[in-house]
């Protein structure tokens, strides 16, 4: 006898957080085509040679991150899901991960030559450092446990994305290149809920293990974590030592991400950076309302032709 196949019934929902998450991915749905980012064409004419190769390259880096991520990470999570409705979410995921990856394309196809565009991704995959942690990432996705799988994930969505983040935030809050910071806000946006949500699955099975397995799993954590940011201090001093004085910034910037990270994995903070040691600038880019608004455990839901509204305090926790 036939193996029966049964149905998603979203009107039996085991996990209500299942739910919640697919209702506000479906709020939030953007593309790229629908922000203007011709309208930068000035701004970015008025960049210095270095400036603009540091955006082109970060972008670069971005586009591969994101290509890992709707290639291999939401595969390999959708082998270990707790709910049928748990894999129709991270189907969600994986499909606006490709929209990132494009999003990028966009960007490179108004701003840059063909020639520089072909540079651009020569460089991206050929730079050891980020090769590094793509592989490494890309490892665990292949061969580690659901529960490292998830743990990668989140590292990737909030942690990683960040050194690239950094340039057009500081752009937008210098009043430069908006449109294109436009895109990377609605970008951040998804990953925002993508790490919360893969977090709270990761919690669930972190919870049903064993003391020893938990520090086990704890020290294998914080020994990855260790590994990728030391690769990432060599890969920020690529991209920016040389060309900007934004170096050490954009290092703090990563180790208050970092710990963003453990937190989505309900894990205690390892650096001592704060949103207070943030570069301003930065912040102010991230958040579109007060100074203090905590904008990675919040989300907002008003997209619109080329407007992205304040997120609201009570938007989106569990």
């Amino acid at each position: 006898m036939a193996e029966q196949y049964e149905a998603i019934n979203w009107n039996a929902v085991e996990d209500q957080i299942d739910k919640a998450t697919w209702e506000k991915l479906t709020e939030q749905f953007w593309l790229d085509t629908r922000i203007p980012v011709s309208n930068d064409q000035d701004d970015w004419r008025e960049l210095a040679a270095p400036e603009q190769w540091v955006v082109g390259h970060v972008f670069g880096g971005l586009t591969l991150l994101d290509t890992l991520q709707s290639q291999d990470g939401m595969v390999s999570l959708q082998q270990n899901i707790r709910t049928p409705q748990e894999r129709a979410v991270l189907n969600n995921i994986q499909f606006m991960e490709s929209v990132h990856a494009k999003s990028y394309s966009t960007i490179f196809s108004t701003l840059n030559t063909p020639a520089e565009i072909d540079e651009i991704f020569d460089w991206t995959n050929h730079n050891e450092h980020l090769q590094y942690k793509a592989n490494k990432i890309n490892d665990i996705y292949h061969n580690g446990s659901p529960l490292q799988k998830k743990i990668a994930s989140v590292f990737l969505e909030t942690f990683l994305f960040y050194s690239g983040f950094f340039t057009p935030l500081w752009y937008l809050g210098n009043n430069k290149l908006t449109n294109v910071a436009e895109i990377i806000k609605l970008i951040i946006r998804d990953e925002s809920v993508h790490g919360t949500y893969i977090g709270y699955k990761f919690q669930l099975g972190f919870n049903e293990l064993s003391e020893a397995d938990q520090q086990e799993l704890k020290d294998w954590m914080y020994d990855l974590l260790y590994d990728l940011y030391a690769n990432e201090e060599g890969y920020t001093n690529d991209i920016y030592a040389t060309r900007t004085e934004w170096t050490d910034q954009v290092m703090t910037f990563l180790r208050y991400n970092a710990n963003k990270a453990l937190m989505n994995l309900g894990q205690e903070p390892l650096f001592p950076d704060t949103a207070e040691d943030v570069n301003p600038i930065v912040m102010n880019g991230i958040s579109t309302s007060t100074s203090n608004h905590d904008f990675f455990s919040q989300v907002g839901n008003g997209y619109r032709l080329g407007q992205v509204e304040a997120m609201s305090d009570d938007d989106y926790k569990f």
